[in-house]
C-alpha cells in the first residue's frame, strides 16, 4: 500500500490507456472529464475506509491532456483500492452535477469492491460518502494462465442458447453444489456436466457487470442485475473468493472450464442505462465525472431522457461513450475470452443525443466492424422502452435478433387463438416475412418462447394473469399481455387431466422452438417446469421464486429427457463447410417442401384454422420429415405424403407430444414405423415423422 505522503517520484503519467494500468514500478491512471475543474485520485487501504489513505490532486497543467486527466503513481500493486473526487459546477439546469463529496468509480476500473455498509442513499444525499462508497480495484489483466484457451467461435447454425442467472442457477440447496460455492462462478463450474447432458451449446448469462443490488424498491433487491455501475468489472458477489482480485480470476476460471467442454459464454450486457437512474438518483460514477457527456438529457437539462424505462439513458453515440462501449466489449473478448453478447434494449443504441433514431448509428457500426469483435456473436434485443421496435430492421450485417414476434405468435397459436396458422408457418421457416428482405441466414432469428422477462414455460400454461404482488407494486409492474393460458385452472392443480394438458402444451412450445429455422433459446429451468408462482417480473426476487429448484429435474424427468433428445438432434445438424452458408431465401427456394392441411397439399389458411402440416425432403441430409401442428382441441386425422424418396424408407414416429414419456420422443433408431396413409394427431399436439437413410444417424431436422 502507498502512504499518505506523496513522494517526488509521482509524475504526470500518460492519457492512454484509460483506467488503471500496471506498468514497471507502479501504475498509470487516466480518466476522462471535459467539464471538471479539478480531479483528485484517492487511494484506500480497505473498502470500509472513512477517508482515503492518500489523495493525489491531478495538476490541470501537467496531468491533463485534452480532456484526459492522468498520473503515474509508483509502488502501486494489483489489489490497490482507488476512486476519484471530481470538482466542477453543480448546476443541474445546465446538465452539470459535479459533487466532490462523492467517491466515484473509475468507468474503466477492472474490479470493484463493495463495503459492508454500502449505501445507495448516501450516494444520493448531500455529504461525504467515503465509508459507504464502492471502490475500484487496480487489476493486472495479463496475470492469468489461460492454458491456450480462446473463444470457440461456434457457427450460429450449431448453437443452442441456455439463458441463465449465475446466482439463481446453483443457490438452491438442492443444487448439490458445495455450500460455499452456491450462487457463484465456481458453483456454475460444478454444474457443467448437467449443461453438457442437457445438450445446450452456449450459456447466456444475465448481467455479470458489477451492478447495484440496492437499485430496487424499498425492502427488495435488484436480482437480475440490470443496474450496471461498471462495464469492465465482474460482479463481485458472484465470486466465492473474498480477495479483491478473486472475481476476475474466478470468472475466467468459469469461462475456461466451459470452453473445455465446448460451451460458449454469451453475456447479457446493459449499455443503455446505469444504476444512477433519474435526477433523484445516486452519484456513483458517470454522473459525477461528466453528466452531460454520458447521458441523454431532456430540454430541461436537469431531467434525464428515459428511453430505457429505468430513469436514464446513456448517450451511446457520443464519441466518448462509443469508445467506452467498444473498449468494454473488446476487453471482455480479448482479456476475459467471452464468445458473444446479448444487448439489452439494443435499439437505444440507435438514438442520437436528442433521442432521434439514426439511420446508421455510429456505435452499432463501430461494434460490428471492430476487428477484435469479428466472429463474436452479437445479439440485439431490437426494441426499447419508448416504443422503438426494430425486429427485422436492426442495422448491420451480422447482428442476430431476439425474435419477439416468434415468442408472441407461437404462444398465441398453441393457446388456440384464431388467425395464427399463417404466422406460425412463417415463424417455423425462420420468419421470412420479417427477415427475408435482408438476404441473411436463417440464424438471424433467435427463437424463444420464454426468457427471464415474463412467465416461465410452466407458468405460461398455468396462469391467465400475472401475480406480481410480492414485488410490492400492487401488481402494476410487469407486462399485462402474456398470450398465456392456464389450461382451465389458475395456478397449481392436482387434477391429472389439467397437468397432462399443461405438460403437452409445454412440449408443443419446446418442439417448435427447437425445430424452427433459427437459433433456439431455452430459459433456465424450463426443461424441468421451474415456476415463479405466476410472477412475470421477478427482477427483485432473490429467493426461491427465482432460484432453480433442482428437485424438479427428478420430478419432471420425462420432460427433461424430451429436451435432451430435441437438443441432441439439433446440435448434430450437418454443416456444409465446402460452400458458403445459404441465406434464408436460398434455403426456402432450394428445399423440396409442401404445406398441408388434414388433406395433402390443401392447407387451411383461414382465420378459423388451428392446424397445419409441413413436409420436406432434404437430399443433402438424406432426410425427409413431416411435421403436424395441431392446436385444435380435438384429434385430427392427417393424410401423409407418400413414402419418402429417401432410400425408400417408411415414415417413423419421432415425436408425438400427445403421448406420455418415453413414447413422446424416441431415439431415431428406435422410432416406430408408421403404417397406413394417415396419422391421427391428438388434440393440442405436435407430431414429427421422419424418414432417414441409415447413415443419417448424425443428421437433423433443421
Amino acid at each position: 500500500m502507498i502512504h499518505t505522503t506523496i513522494g517526488p517520484t509521482v509524475n504526470p503519467g500518460r492519457s492512454s490507456p484509460l483506467g488503471a494500468t500496471i506498468v514497471d514500478g507502479g501504475a498509470n491512471f487516466s480518466v476522462f472529464s471535459r467539464n471538471a475543474t479539478a480531479i483528485e485520485l484517492l487511494f484506500f487501504d480497505t473498502e470500509d475506509d472513512a477517508r482515503p489513505s492518500c489523495v493525489i490532486p491531478l495538476d490541470p497543467t501537467t496531468s491533463r491532456s485534452y480532456h484526459y486527466w492522468h498520473a503515474f503513481v509508483p509502488e502501486i500493486r494489483p489489489g490497490q483500492l482507488y476512486g476519484y473526487r471530481v470538482h466542477g459546477r453543480f448546476d443541474p439546469a445546465s446538465g452539470r452535477r459535479f459533487d466532490p463529496s462523492k467517491v466515484l468509480l473509475d468507468p474503466y476500473g477492472r474490479g470493484v469492491v463493495v463495503p459492508r455498509g454500502y449505501s445507495r442513499d448516501a450516494a444520493r444525499r448531500p455529504g461525504d460518502n467515503c465509508a459507504t462508497a464502492m471502490k475500484s480495484v487496480v487489476v493486472d489483466a495479463s496475470a492469468y494462465d489461460w492454458e491456450g484457451d480462446t473463444p470457440l467461435k461456434r457457427p450460429s447454425s450449431r448453437t443452442i442458447i441456455y439463458e441463465m442467472h449465475v446466482r439463481g442457477f446453483t443457490l438452491h440447496p438442492s443444487s448439490g453444489v458445495k455450500e460455499n460455492l452456491r450462487g457463484t462462478y465456481a458453483g456454475l463450474i460444478e454444474k457443467i456436466p448437467y449443461l453438457k447432458q442437457l445438450g445446450v451449446t452456449a450459456v447466456e448469462l444475465l448481467p455479470v457487470f458489477q451492478f447495484d443490488p440496492q437499485d430496487s424498491p424499498p425492502g427488495k433487491v435488484n436480482y437480475w442485475g440490470y443496474a450496471p455501475v461498471s462495464f469492465f468489472a465482474p460482479h463481485h458477489a458472484y465470486s466465492s473468493r473474498r480477495d479483491r482480485l478473486g472475481p476476475i480470476d474466478e470468472f475466467r476460471d468459469m469461462v475456461k472450464a466451459l470452453h473445455r467442454e465446448g460451451l460458449e459464454v454469451i453475456l447479457d450486457v446493459v449499455f443503455n442505462h446505469t444504476a444512477e437512474v433519474d435526477h433523484t438518483g445516486p452519484t456513483l460514477s458517470l454522473r459525477g465525472l461528466d453528466n452531460s457527456i454520458y447521458y441523454l438529457l431532456e430540454t430541461d437539462r436537469a431531467r434525464y431522457a428515459n428511453f430505457s424505462g429505468t430513469g436514464n439513458t446513456l448517450n451511446a453515440n457520443h464519441p466518448i461513450v462509443r469508445r467506452l462501449i467498444v473498449d468494454s466489449l473488446r476487453y471482455w473478448v480479448e482479456t476475459m475470452h467471452v464468445d458473444g453478447f446479448r444487448f439489452d434494449l439494443a435499439s437505444i443504441l440507435a438514438r442520437d443525443s436528442s433521442g432521434k433514431v439514426l439511420p446508421n448509428p455510429p456505435v452499432l457500426w463501430d461494434i460490428e466492424s471492430d476487428p477484435v469483435l469479428a466472429g463474436t456473436k452479437l445479439i440485439a434485443e431490437a426494441w426499447d422502452a419508448a416504443g422503438l421496435y426494430q425486429v427485422g430492421s436492426f442495422i448491420g450485417d451480422s447482428w442476430k435478433e431476439w425474435n419477439g414476434r416468434f415468442r408472441d405468435d407461437v404462444r398465441s397459436f398453441f393457446r388456440g387463438e384464431d388467425g395464427f396458422v399463417g404466422r406460425l408457418a412463417d415463424r417455423f421457416l425462420g420468419s421470412p416475412e420479417i427477415y427475408g428482405h435482408k438476404e441473411r441466414e436463417a440464424e438471424q432469428s433467435i427463437n424463444f418462447v420464454t426468457c427471464h422477462d415474463g412467465f416461465t414455460l410452466n407458468d405460461l400454461v398455468s396462469y391467465n394473469q400475472k401475480h406480481n404482488e410480492p414485488n410490492g407494486e400492487d401488481n402494476r409492474d410487469g407486462g399485462n399481455e402474456n398470450q398465456s393460458w392456464n389450461c382451465g385452472v389458475e395456478g397449481p392443480s392436482s387434477d391429472p387431466a389439467i397437468e397432462k394438458l399443461r405438460e403437452r402444451q409445454i412440449k408443443n412450445l419446446l418442439a417448435v422452438t427447437f425445430l424452427s429455422l433459427g437459433v433456439p433459446m431455452l430459459l433456465m429451468g424450463d426443461e424441468a417446469r421451474r415456476s415463479q408462482r405466476g410472477n412475470n417480473n421477478a427482477y427483485c426476487q432473490d429467493n426461491e421464486t427465482s432460484w432453480f429448484d433442482w428437485n424438479l429435474v427428478r420430478q419432471h424427468a420425462g420432460l427433461h429427457r424430451f429436451v435432451q433428445l430435441l437438443a441432441a438432434r439439433r446440435a448434430l445438424r450437418k454443416i456444409d463447410t465446402e460452400r458458403p452458408r445459404r441465406n434464408l431465401n436460398q434455403f426456402l427456394r432450394g428445399a423440396s417442401k409442401a404445406w398441408h392441411g388434414v388433406k395433402l397439399h390443401r392447407p387451411d389458411w383461414s382465420q378459423q384454422s388451428h392446424s397445419l402440416a409441413f413436409s420436406a425432403e432434404l437430399p443433402e441430409e438424406s432426410l425427409s420429415f413431416c411435421i403436424i401442428f395441431n392446436a385444435y382441441w380435438e384429434p385430427l386425422e392427417f393424410q401423409l405424403p407418400a413414402r419418402s424418396h429417401i432410400a425408400g424408407r417408411p415414415w417413423r414416429r419421432w415425436i408425438d407430444t400427445s403421448l406420455e414419456s418415453p413414447n413422446d420422443i424416441q431415439d431415431w433408431p428406435a422410432a416406430p414405423v408408421v403404417t397406413g396413409r394417415t396419422y391421427l394427431a391428438g388434440p393440442r399436439s405436435v407430431v414429427v415423422l421422419i424418414a432417414a437413410a441409415d447413415k443419417t444417424a448424425s443428421g437433423s431436422l433443421s
